[in-house]
């Protein structure tokens, strides 16, 4: 049976997709966003090994709380990078009757990616920026890893969330939200946007682990000036 390596596990989590959820945090991603609150997640040998039977086995302890919404959200590090891991799970999953979501930066792409995307309910997008040049100075890789996953989320016809960090001082202006609109009508089938705004508290992980925290300095979004630019947002499921 396959193996995984885990981050770790949140139960009853309400803010990774629909209903309340139990988000299994996978071990791995070959971006290096800046703004990045799992950089312990980073490094592949992380985290600890996990099978199968246990992943069933924790996501079996929501069904109580999962109603006809919820269930399990693979998250990271970049749940991509593990996946026939995940294609495997997410099978196992569905065969005791719980659906599952993957979050993605869409930093990353291999053979496994179009199955476990198929056998998914729906996708967490995170565009992290629509410019080609500012998206790789942001996280460290080519966008046109995330064009490509766009291509396969039209093909499959999955639904999407999309999500975009704003940050203050960097995509915090109308002009962006017209530019994400746009970048968005790439996408057919959006069923909500989210923008969420820029926080700090992963600094100290950065110290704890010896690496510099590039953004130092930059203050929290604010949630007023995050409900203004929402309400520039549109897009329409085609």
């Amino acid at each position: 049976m396959t193996k995984g390596r885990l981050h770790s596990i949140e139960t009853f989590g309400a803010v990774d997709g629909p209903g309340i959820r139990t988000v299994f945090f996978l071990q791995g991603c070959p971006a290096r966003c800046q703004y990045c609150h799992n950089p312990d997640s980073w490094l592949a040998d992380g985290g600890r090994d996990v099978e199968i039977d246990e992943i069933v086995a924790r996501a079996r302890r929501g069904i109580p709380y999962y109603g006809d919404d919820g269930g399990v959200t693979f998250s990271g590090g970049e749940p991509l990078v593990q996946g026939q891991f995940l294609l495997d799970a997410i099978e196992a999953l569905k065969a005791s009757g719980i659906g599952s979501i993957i979050d993605t930066s869409g930093t990353y792409l291999d053979e496994y990616s179009e199955a476990a995307i198929a056998a998914s309910d729906m996708l967490l997008l995170d565009i992290k920026h629509v410019d080609p040049e500012q998206f790789e100075i942001l996280t460290g890789r080519d966008q046109s890893t995330l064009i490509a996953l766009i291509e396969i989320i039209n093909r499959l016809e999955k639904p999407v969330w999309v999500r975009q960090v704003i940050l203050p001082g960097y995509n915090d202006t109308p002009e962006y939200i017209e530019s994400l609109n746009e970048f968005m009508t790439r996408i057919r089938t959006i069923d909500k946007v989210e923008l969420l705004g820029y926080h700090n508290m992963a600094e100290s992980k950065y110290e704890k682990l010896g690496l510099k925290y590039r953004l130092a300095g930059m203050k929290p979004m604010s949630a007023e000036r995050l409900k203004e630019l929402n309400k520039g947002i549109k897009y329409e499921r085609k």
